[in-house]
C-alpha cells in the first residue's frame, strides 16, 4: 500500500482577516497542504510558534504590535526551522533584499498571492527559494541597471571564497538575465563551458536553480 504524503503545515500571519480567509480558501482544495493556524499581529505569531509547529510561515510585513521584519529576525535568532515566505503589498527592491538577507526564503506580492501561493509553499517546503515571476523581473531589471565592476562586489557571502573569477563573472551575468548563448558571447567561451560553470555554481552555492543563483547574488551584493 502506497504511503500517503505528509501534509505541509502552514501558518498565515496578516493583519487583514479577509486576506487570511482568501488564502485559506485557496489552500483548502490542496490535499498536501494544511493551514494549522493564523495570526493577526506579530506578537501572536511569536506566541503561537512558541507552543506550536508549522513547516511554512506566510508572513506579512506590516502588522501591529510586532512587525514582520522583527518577527523574521526573531525566528533567525531563535533558530526556528520554519520556511518563511514574506507576503507584502510592496515589491520594493530594497525591502525584498532586506528580508532575503535576514532569512526569508520566498517573497510574494499580495496582488499575486492567490495564483502563486500554492507553488510558493510547495517549493520552499522542498528546500528551494521562491520569487514570484514579476518579482524576479523587477530584481533582474535592477541588476541590469547596476555596475558589475569587481570594486562593488562584497566578498563576505557564504561560499564566496570557493568561486573562481570566471564563475563570478558567469554568476553576475546570470543575475542580469543573460542566457547561455549570451554569456558565451560576452565571455568568449563555449556554450558547454557556460553550462559547466552554471552547474558548478549551483553546487558550490548550495542552491537549487538559476533563481537561487540570482537570490544569492542579490543577498551578497554581487551585482
Amino acid at each position: 500500500m502506497r504511503k500517503k504524503m505528509e501534509k505541509i503545515k502552514v501558518h498565515i500571519a496578516d493583519d487583514h482577516q479577509i486576506l487570511i480567509d482568501g488564502i485559506i480558501a485557496v489552500l483548502s482544495s490542496e490535499e498536501n497542504i494544511e493551514v494549522v493556524g493564523y495570526s493577526l499581529n506579530g506578537a501572536d505569531v511569536l506566541n503561537w510558534f512558541a507552543a506550536n509547529e508549522a513547516d511554512v510561515l506566510i508572513l506579512d510585513i506590516n502588522m501591529p504590535k510586532v512587525d514582520g521584519i522583527a518577527v523574521l529576525q526573531n525566528f533567525v535568532k531563535q533558530n526556528f526551522q520554519q520556511k518563511v515566505i514574506v507576503l507584502s503589498s510592496y515589491d520594493d527592491v530594497k525591502l525584498i533584499k532586506e528580508v532575503l538577507k535576514i532569512g526569508a526564503v520566498g517573497f510574494l506580492a499580495k496582488k499575486c498571492a492567490g495564483e502563486n501561493i500554492v507553488e510558493a509553499i510547495i517549493k520552499v517546503s522542498k528546500g528551494e527559494q521562491y520569487l514570484e515571476k514579476s518579482i524576479q523581473q523587477k530584481l533582474l531589471n535592477t541588476f541590469n541597471k547596476q555596475s558589475t565592476s569587481k570594486e562593488s562586489i562584497s566578498q563576505d557571502g557564504p561560499f564566496f571564497s570557493s568561486l573562481t573569477p570566471r564563475e563570478l563573472e558567469v554568476l553576475q551575468l546570470i543575475a542580469r538575465q543573460y542566457n547561455t548563448k549570451e554569456i558565451s558571447a560576452e565571455l568568449h567561451i563555449s556554450v558547454n563551458t557556460v553550462e559547466t560553470h552554471r552547474k558548478n555554481l549551483i553546487s558550490k552555492l548550495n542552491v537549487k536553480n538559476v533563481v537561487g543563483l540570482a537570490i544569492y547574488a542579490l543577498k551578497n551584493d554581487l551585482v
